[in-house]
């Protein structure tokens, strides 16, 4: 089911319950590209009403680099590849969902913008095509913000996951070998 709410095409993903997939309108001249991705109202209709988006990170990462599964089961997530070519993929946490261990995977760069909205207990992870990438996070939480210590990490290439990277050597951080 896909629908349009103001710039926005919002569909669910059919693979992940509760996962949302956003594409912004994209406005092309000679100039370059301009989209917008946040609208407080839009995504006042797709996350809980008692929660707003609190703060945003940036991630700038080199090709061939695998930022890992990580998760917690308190923040809602919208990520996108600002700049650059990623694959996204997601990875339901959620024991009591119907779609527990299930992932799906997304091609996103700056080209085609795609916005990607997370509920809590569902990983995020990508990985670098591109010479570089700029990633963005925008999260929405209760409290304080849950750090890595406090959050979940499953290994990128769980054989019981079975997820299809693009490349099975890739450059990864510590906590995520």
């Amino acid at each position: 089911m896909s629908s349009k709410i103001k710039d926005f095409e919002v569909s669910e993903s059919k693979t992940i319950d509760g996962v949302k997939i956003i594409t912004p309108s994209v406005h092309t001249d000679e100039r370059g590209t301009l989209f917008t991705t946040f609208y407080k109202d839009v995504y006042k209709e797709l996350i809980p009403s008692h929660l707003d988006f609190k703060h945003d990170k940036f991630s700038k990462s080199l090709n061939k680099v695998l930022r890992g599964i990580h998760g917690d089961t308190k923040s809602w997530k919208l990520v996108t590849a600002v700049y650059g070519d990623i694959t996204q993929v997601v990875v339901d946490n959620r024991s009591k969902s119907p779609s527990y261990k299930k992932w799906q995977s997304f091609k996103i760069n700056d080209n085609t913008p795609k916005l990607i909205l997370l509920p809590p207990g569902v990983g995020n992870a990508f990985y670098v095509h591109s010479d570089v990438a700029i990633y963005h996070y925008k999260l929405a939480y209760l409290g304080e913000y849950l750090d890595a210590e406090d959050q979940f990490t499953l290994k990128w290439n769980d054989p019981e996951l079975g997820i299809e990277w693009p490349n099975n050597n890739p450059i990864l951080s510590n906590r995520d070998k």
